[in-house]
């Protein structure tokens, strides 16, 4: 992904002329706006013309947990352990062994730590402070992201069976229906991380983004119907959302809700599936 937003001079872009700069320098072809087909098109113009205030409640990975807690219900929320306003705030002594850090106001900003004893704490520090003094906004002109207060959390660190890592179920919903899952599996394995997609009947679909799909099929979680029944609920009445679950010792976890995954930079392999994916998002006229 290029990082032109590190310049400030492409600060100065209006959104839709930054988005078309972008898109084709990511996805080599020029971004239609007027008549968007694919799918990464319809998110570019999701990001320009869907602009609804709970959309930053959505985005903000503290300020969500309530949304959640309300919508949803407590026993569904990850552990929280503590939220910060500042890396300084941190009482690095007090975390348990294991725990998850994450910035609120950004995407992939996290620190997973498996074992204390072996966290470089100082680098996590300058990591966090690098993090902490970015406006995410300017990545992908997601408008939910702009003048977000950055914050930290630290959330309890969760392992599934294998007692090694979480497998990621991303639910994507179209005009208030879920239609596909992601399931992200083998992140810290060789030959990873790889990515399945399946529809809601769990048959698995011949296409992927970034991640190859894994050898081996992915069995359809203990909890599908309801993350499909939550997916519901949630998506009632957008266009579309993707909404990330997890699974640890069998109890059903919420994790992200994503407006713009890859800030709609990512293709798929093979390509006519941007157009299949694209077909299910009907936008306004």
């Amino acid at each position: 992904m290029l990082h032109l937003n590190e310049y400030r001079i492409f600060r100065l872009m209006p959104d839709e002329a930054y988005l078309k700069l972008i898109y084709r320098c990511e996805m080599g072809r020029k971004l239609n706006l007027t008549s968007p087909n694919t799918y990464n098109e319809k998110l570019q113009w999701l990001k320009l013309k869907d602009r609804r205030p709970e959309y930053k409640t959505y985005a903000d990975k503290y300020a969500v947990r309530e949304y959640l807690r309300q919508t949803v219900g407590e026993d569904y929320l990850i552990p929280l352990i503590a939220v910060y306003d500042r890396v300084d705030e941190i009482e690095w002594d007090a975390l348990p062994a294991q725990f998850v850090l994450k910035c609120t106001h950004a995407s992939g900003t996290n620190i997973i730590c498996t074992d204390k004893n072996r966290l470089d704490i100082e680098t996590a520090k300058r990591q966090l402070n690098r993090w902490m003094q970015r406006d995410y906004y300017w990545h992908g002109r997601e408008w939910q992201y702009k003048n977000m207060r950055p914050r930290i959390i630290c959330e309890k660190y969760l392992a599934d069976e294998s007692d090694f890592e979480l497998k990621d179920y991303k639910f994507h919903c179209f005009n208030g229906e879920p239609k596909i899952a992601t399931v992200v599996l083998n992140r810290f394995q060789e030959g990873g991380p790889n990515g399945n997609f399946y529809d809601m009947d769990w048959n698995l679909l011949p296409f992927y983004q970034h991640y190859p799909p894994s050898t081996s099929n992915v069995p359809k979680p203990k909890n599908f119907e309801k993350m499909k029944e939550i997916a519901c609920k949630i998506s009632e009445g957008l266009l579309y959302i993707r909404i990330d679950y997890y699974e640890a010792a069998g109890q059903l976890y919420m994790g992200e809700l994503t407006l713009h995954p890859a800030s709609g930079w990512l293709g798929f392999i093979p390509e006519s599936a941007d157009g299949l994916v694209g077909s299910w998002l009907e936008l306004p006229q």
